[in-house]
């Protein structure tokens, strides 16, 4: 799991495993240098679940009570009881919902 310095994260979170709260840049200053402490990372509110394997980049914000599934990559906010995956970010982006095949149909 990596959480970046400037995270924000709510009361009763669960994260599970390889879950990254990463920044999208790291600003500089004129002169080049990286500047510090600036807020970069998700704000992740109280309720959460956000499960194994997925990205969350920038100074975005997990709405409270949402959940977001395995594997997804977000760079945006998230409004409160919000669940998010893989098809529901593929319906967004104009692509057909992807829906599991199951065993025995056709």
């Amino acid at each position: 799991m990596v959480v970046g310095e400037t995270a924000i994260i709510g009361e009763r979170v669960r994260l599970y495993q390889a879950v990254t709260l990463g920044a999208k840049s790291f600003p500089m200053d004129g002169e080049g240098h990286l500047k510090k402490g600036l807020p970069r990372h998700p704000i992740v509110e109280d309720d959460v679940v956000i499960y194994a394997g997925a990205t969350i980049l920038g100074r975005v914000t997990i709405g409270r009570g949402s959940t977001i599934g395995g594997n997804v990559w977000l760079t945006r906010s998230v409004p409160p009881g919000t669940n998010v995956t893989q098809a529901t970010l593929q319906h967004a982006a104009g692509g057909e919902p992807v829906a599991p095949e199951v065993p025995g149909k056709g």
